[in-house]
């Protein structure tokens, strides 16, 4: 590690964010680059979250990852320095300076595809099914438009969620309209090649509704909820004929790896801290 360098002071930004794997994620990242960091957490009040980015800022900080409830406060506070994948998912979850000025992006949705494609499956020609209308689906819709999806159809417990974000994209994204699709979940009918949980049911210990909805030959189902132990969306999927199902730790690590590159203009690679991650969450 290069010690004559000046260090660097990153961290994650939400409430709660003691539960956050992003130290570790960047600490690894660091060493195998051989940039001189430091990576925190902090844990914003609800009502002060612009004074709390203001203040990591003004003191020196190099860089913010943004969890929730916070990503739509931070993508308002940037204004027009927008990337285009926050601009369209109306959400920013990395955050940084630039001559002076406050910029966000979302990375979520490079982080997923990383991910996918890590486990052998290309989004180009597939037929998707994306649960969920919040935020996490609002960060992947355009990356997966944008590989090339044959399909895409958004459910949600509240339709008209699924509906008014349907719309959006396809106002911002009329070339690709004719590929969505918006309804309630159950709505969530017949054969799919890849179905993506961006819901956080997992963490209240249960699977979303999809009695109507089957796996196509080599599908996989995609959990952006992670944990030591399979989630009830990948033991559902199992049963229902999914061949693969992954959980989105992977999504976690290369999300990270897209904002420190962005930070520090060089991408560390994902696979050994993903490697190290997993091992220390099944060691409990």
């Amino acid at each position: 590690m290069n010690n004559t360098a000046p260090l660097r002071h990153f961290a994650v930004v939400g409430n709660p964010v003691k539960h956050s794997r992003s130290p570790a994620i960047h600490q690894q990242f660091g060493r195998q680059t051989g940039i001189s960091l430091q990576y925190g957490l902090l844990e914003s009040p609800l009502d002060e979250f612009k004074r709390t980015v203001t203040d990591f800022f003004s003191s020196g900080g190099w860089g913010l990852n943004v969890t929730v409830p916070f990503k739509e406060e931070a993508f308002e506070l940037c204004g027009d320095k927008l990337s285009d994948r926050a601009r369209l998912a109306g959400a920013v979850n990395t955050l940084w300076m630039q001559d002076g000025t406050l910029r966000g992006c979302n990375t979520d949705g490079v982080g997923l595809l990383a991910d996918i494609t890590r486990l052998g499956i290309h989004v180009q020609d597939k037929r998707v099914l994306l649960v969920g209308a919040g935020g996490a689906a609002k960060g992947v819709l355009f990356p997966l438009l944008d590989a090339g999806c044959q399909t895409l159809h958004i459910v949600n417990r509240n339709a008209a969620r699924a509906h008014d974000l349907g719309k959006h994209t396809a106002e911002h994204l009329p070339h690709y309209a004719s590929r969505l699709s918006s309804g309630g979940l159950d709505q969530a009918q017949g054969e799919w090649d890849i179905v993506i949980n961006a819901t956080s049911s997992s963490l209240a210990g249960e699977a979303p509704a999809l009695a109507g909805v089957t796996y196509a030959q080599g599908a996989l189902a995609y959990d952006m909820m992670y944990g030591p132990q399979p989630t009830p969306f990948m033991d559902q999927a199992l049963r229902a004929g999914a061949q693969l199902v992954s959980d989105g730790l992977g999504m976690l690590v290369e999300q990270a790896a897209e904002a420190f590159l962005i930070w520090n203009g060089v991408r560390p690679q994902t696979g050994p801290v993903l490697s190290a991650l997993r091992a220390t969450m099944q060691e409990g």
